[in-house]
């Protein structure tokens, strides 16, 4: 037999062994003619007194039969008796009838009438439902009449163990620190029952472990998990699957299981200090190596993760701690050794470092006062290189005279190689920064010479590139910056500081000053600039006008009379000679131009020429502007009114030069296109009245009223064309208020520039006769009278 099937027997074997024990007292304390089966009730005991009703003694008790109890999951060939009901009016009689109603009577309960027998005819499942309330009644069969009242009573399914314990929320996941002490909580699992928990252990849980010891414990109780096991290592093993099951039944044999997976980490704790894979390293940097970059790598491996894995790096003692540093690489945790000197082979070939990694988080509880760090040794050896040749001076500052000779030295620089070898050095200038070619230098020894003359006003400093390359190496360069400055000599005479133009008054004073002048050198002499003026020798005795020295480099001109005039001489021209005081001083002759002007009695200029007088007195420039702009203002109005006037006096007689005209268009063929430009010639359709001189008015009614011509009949269809034009032309010249001029435009041709193609059905190989016009009829009414047109019999056609 399957073991399924023994724990379903075993189960309902107790369960029955239980209901015997309970029910035991009652069943023996009843009397013996009271005696009934274990499903047996009496309706009576359970309803009682009824109202009104004395009580004269005591009654015997019968059966409380208000619960009644069916086994779940109960399966067979016949339906299962749950219990019969018994009314103390049946005396055996076979009117009595027995009615049940309620929850699942009739389908689940099933009542005999006669009997009063309960029987369930289908299996209950307890968890689903657990419990029936129907009511029993009992009726005389032939009048239906109740006996007694209805009762309300409860059939209550009762459980067995056919639910396993589950886990509603597994599997589960739990993290517990590396290294925790033994008891260490971890996590809590849960199973649930589905069976009845107040009715025996079919519900009651136990928990145990069946995969995971013996690092971890279970509560059999509260399946809270616990480590049980100290020093678990991360490092040595990071994860284990525990298997929990949950068993019912106490745990006892014939209960059912479930069981569920808890994955539990282990989380790291700082408990590794860092360890430098080799004790000793050995690197080789080229002594060209730039300041800043890394020279070499040194890693202190961390069994530990994350922040408990990072170290700093740090140089403790060695001959090369001003030269070299060391940092942490946030990325990888190894340590760099930077330059934070340059190198130099000649100078020290090799370094010995003593490097130390220590972690940054310390953990008490594991360092055990052992600081957790750990050292090695670096060693460094310089590599010679190829290095470039080395100027004296990064800059060098020279300086010449603009009025220097060609292939004047100016001075030179000097640069040698660094290497042991100390190859020979070459100069150039780089002729990107000389693109004058101003410069020559020699290239063995770096002298620097005038190639061009110089001109200190035009530039004063000239920086240019020197480049020096070994003879064995020519990838070897370097340069240096050679700053020239241009020395002032005096080669620049002075002159006037601008043009200036002087003005004089009529009425002016003798001795006035009429204008300061000033000068301007574009040489820069050490001790400044000292300018002296004076008039040309054959203008030293100048009648008219005097300088004087301001003691300020610029001199004032004085007039030396009051009697200038206009008509007499307009302008002056007085000639200064500005000398500076170099050496050789230099000069220059500047003109300044003096005119005589008017002005007011104030000394304010009014009018310079002398065109002026001829003003009325008072009449400035101003007001003469504003008067010529008057008369021009007057001219333009006069010129509008005219052209106005002569658009008034248009005649009101139609002139030959009018070309008002209609054209009367020949519709006979469709049209020519572009290039029709046939028609009548507009001269023949002229009105004959214009012709003898009778011109019509356009603004007058006519005298002659057209007499209306008499109504058109339909014409056969025989008739000329050429005809009906003439007599309608006709008619329009002598209609006085038709307009003066027709034209009949002729559409003799198709065209021969119409780009698409003849619409024209004149000219179609079928008549009228050939065409079929009956569907005009099928169009509708707005189409009748178009296909009553066309639409025509033969006999009409023949017509």
């Amino acid at each position: 037999m399957p073991k399924r099937w023994e724990e379903m027997l075993t189960d309902i074997w107790t369960s029955f062994l239980f209901i015997w024990i309970t029910l035991f007292p009652y069943i023996s304390m009843a009397p013996i003619n009271q005696s009934k089966s274990l499903q047996t009730g009496s309706i009576m005991g359970l309803r009682g007194t009824g109202e009104g009703q004395k009580i004269l003694s005591r009654a015997k008790r019968g059966w409380v039969w208000n619960q009644m109890f069916v086994l779940e999951e109960f399966s067979g060939p016949d339906s299962i008796l749950v219990g019969r009901l018994h009314t103390d009016l049946d005396s055996g009689s076979r009117n009595i009838k027995y009615i049940l109603s309620g929850e699942g009577a009739g389908t689940i309960f099933v009542i005999n009438e006669l009997t009063g027998d309960i029987h369930a005819m289908k299996r209950l499942d307890r968890e689903e439902k657990a419990e029936y309330t129907l009511t029993a009644q009992v009726i005389n069969r032939d009048t239906d009449e109740a006996l007694e009242p209805p009762s309300e009573f409860i059939i209550k399914v009762q459980d067995i163990n056919d639910n396993a314990p589950e886990f509603n929320n597994g599997p589960y996941h739990a993290t517990v620190p590396e290294m925790s002490l033994v008891g260490t909580s971890v996590t809590k699992v849960t199973a649930t029952d589905a069976d009845d928990p107040v009715y025996g252990n079919s519900a009651r849980l136990v928990y145990s472990i069946v995969e995971g010891q013996p690092y971890f414990s279970i509560d059999a109780n509260t399946g809270v998990i616990r480590t049980a096991l100290s020093d678990m290592d991360r490092e040595a093993r990071e994860q284990y699957h525990v298997v929990i099951q949950a068993k019912d039944m106490g745990g006892h044999m014939g209960g059912l299981s479930g069981t569920t997976t808890v994955t539990i980490t282990l989380s790291d704790v700082n408990d590794n200090p860092p360890k430098f894979s080799q004790s000793l390293y050995h690197f080789s940097i080229p002594e060209n190596l730039a300041v800043g970059n890394a020279g070499g790598r040194v890693k202190a491996n961390d069994r530990d993760i994350g922040e408990n894995a990072k170290s700093s790096y740090s140089i403790i003692e060695g001959d090369g701690i001003d030269v070299f540093e060391i940092t942490t690489d946030p990325q990888t945790q190894d340590g760099i050794l930077r330059l934070k000197k340059p190198l130099d082979f000649e100078d020290k070939k090799s370094y010995t470092l003593k490097v130390e990694a220590a972690n940054i988080r310390i953990d008490p509880q594991f360092s055990n006062g052992v600081p957790f760090k750990d050292t090695a040794t670096v060693k460094i050896a310089v590599e010679d290189s190829d290095e470039p040749p080395v100027f004296s001076k990064p800059t060098y500052f020279l300086s010449i005279h603009e009025n220097a000779t060609i292939n004047s030295v100016i001075g030179n620089v000097s640069a040698t190689d660094p290497d042991a070898t100390k190859s020979h050095v070459r100069y150039l200038i780089d002729r990107h920064t000389d693109l004058e070619r101003q410069f020559n230098i020699n290239v063995d020894d770096g002298k620097i010479t005038l190639a061009k003359p110089l001109d200190r006003e035009t530039d004063t400093w000239h920086n240019i590139t020197v480049t020096a390359t070994e003879i064995r190496n020519n990838s070897q360069i370097s340069q240096a910056i050679v700053a020239i400055k241009v020395l002032d000599v005096n080669d620049n005479a002075p002159e006037f500081a601008s043009e200036y133009e002087a003005f004089l008054c009529e009425n002016g004073k003798p001795g006035q000053v009429i204008q300061t002048v000033s000068a301007i050198d574009k040489d820069d002499p050490k001790d400044g600039h000292f300018f002296t003026y004076s008039l040309v020798p054959e203008m030293s005795n100048n009648p008219n006008f005097t300088i004087k020295n301001n003691e300020d480099n610029s001199v004032s001109v004085l007039a030396k009379h009051n009697a200038f005039r206009r008509q007499k001489q307009e302008m002056y021209f007085l000639p200064i000679i500005v000398s500076d005081n170099g050496n050789p001083p230099m000069s220059s002759t500047n003109t300044l131009t003096i005119r005589v002007c008017g002005c007011s009695s104030d000394g304010i200029v009014q009018s310079c020429n002398v065109e002026a007088y001829v003003l009325p007195i008072g009449l400035s420039m101003g007001a003469l502007i504003a008067i010529l702009a008057c008369i021009i203002l007057l001219l333009v109005i006069v010129v509008l009114f005219v052209t106005l006037r002569r658009h008034k006096n248009e005649p009101l007689i139609i002139k030959d030069d009018e070309d008002v005209r209609e054209n009367i268009i020949r519709y006979d063929d469709e049209g020519g296109g572009e290039e029709d430009t046939e028609a009548f010639d507009i001269a023949t359709l002229q009105n004959p009245d214009g012709i003898n001189g009778f011109l019509p008015r356009k603004d007058i009614k006519p005298d002659l009223q057209f007499m209306p011509r008499q109504g058109q009949h339909s014409a056969p269809n025989g008739v000329d064309v050429d005809e009906f034009i003439n007599v309608r032309l006709h008619e329009a010249d002598n209609d006085p208020t038709a307009p003066p001029y027709d034209s009949i435009q002729i559409y003799g041709y198709e065209g021969r520039g119409s780009v698409a193609g003849s619409l024209s059905s004149l000219e179609t190989a079928s008549s009228d006769s050939d065409q079929n016009f009956d569907y005009l009829r099928e169009w509708g009414p707005r189409f009748k009278r178009l296909g009553e047109l066309y639409s025509v019999g033969e006999s009409d056609r023949e017509t």
